[in-house]
């Protein structure tokens, strides 16, 4: 059994989310392995490894993209196992993705409006006759989506720009808006500053750190720069092959000899 996130001084009631025996099987292929996951309340996580050692496949699985083919997540005190995408956002979990999934062609302000729509209690009816409630609701999520954008530092003189004109790191931000919009308790954030120069990559950093502390979040992060990792990280988990290969505070990760051997190759750590 792989263990990640052993809740050393992490208790059940501070857990958001636990992952417990969580295997991914693709025919003979073993994504993950017997994955025992634990996320700390109001923590700054991170999950690394190399390329190929099952990250992005155990983000899909924490969001209902792949169900597990065996185990049990436990978000707060609701399963999250057999429940599709759009239930798992209302339950409180947002996520971002490595590859950038905007609307291309609506605009910057109704991307961010296209998030908070799990939050919208309009019915069909209601918005075929435009109800005045249904107004009011359509103008407090506009506003709303107004203040995520200012919050991630885009300026209100894009909101009506299409969101594929937008330059690559504003982009970025843009989909942050939009996962801050469904009201996320845990945000996963896949690669949040790949593509980045060393400058957006900075300000992303800070921008995380900042919004975990203002609207009370909870953070998990698969990233591959190691500078933002140390940076930003409480606590670090390595992942090879599906299965843990190290965990702990980032000096402890950055001085492991089987981390260092796992990303610079075998004799790394001899040489």
């Amino acid at each position: 059994m792989t263990t990640i996130g052993d809740p050393t001084g992490v208790t059940v009631q501070d857990a958001i989310l636990r992952a417990d025996k969580v295997t991914m099987r693709f025919g003979g292929l073993i994504a993950n392995r017997e994955v025992d996951f634990v996320i700390p309340r109001g923590g700054i996580v991170s999950l690394i490894g190399p390329n190929g050692a099952g990250k992005t496949t155990f983000f899909n699985q924490l969001t209902g993209m792949l169900q597990p083919t065996s185990g049990e997540i436990t978000f707060e005190d609701t399963s999250l196992v057999g429940r599709t995408p759009h239930e798992i956002v209302e339950l409180g979990v947002g996520r971002t993705f490595q590859n950038i999934r905007l609307f291309g062609a609506m605009t910057v302000l109704a991307n961010v409006m296209v998030g908070h729509h799990v939050r919208m209690k309009a019915s069909w009816w209601g918005s075929l006759l435009r109800l005045p409630a249904v107004r009011a609701e359509e103008e407090a999520t506009r506003q709303r989506a107004r203040e995520l954008l200012e919050m991630v530092g885009l300026s209100r003189r894009y909101e009506e720009d299409w969101a594929k004109n937008l330059p690559y790191g504003d982009q970025r931000r843009l989909e942050l808006a939009r996962a801050l919009a469904s009201e996320p308790k845990l945000l996963l954030l896949d690669e949040p500053t790949a593509g980045m120069n060393p400058g957006e990559t900075a300000q992303m950093t800070e921008l995380i750190m900042r919004l975990r502390d203002e609207l009370d979040l909870t953070v998990l992060l698969i990233e591959h720069d190691m500078k933002v990792v140390m940076g930003i990280s409480e606590r670090i988990t390595v992942l090879d092959h599906g299965e843990l290969l190290a965990e702990g505070k980032p000096d402890e990760i950055r001085a492991n000899p089987s981390v260092i051997e796992a990303y610079l190759g075998k004799g790394a750590t001899t040489a």
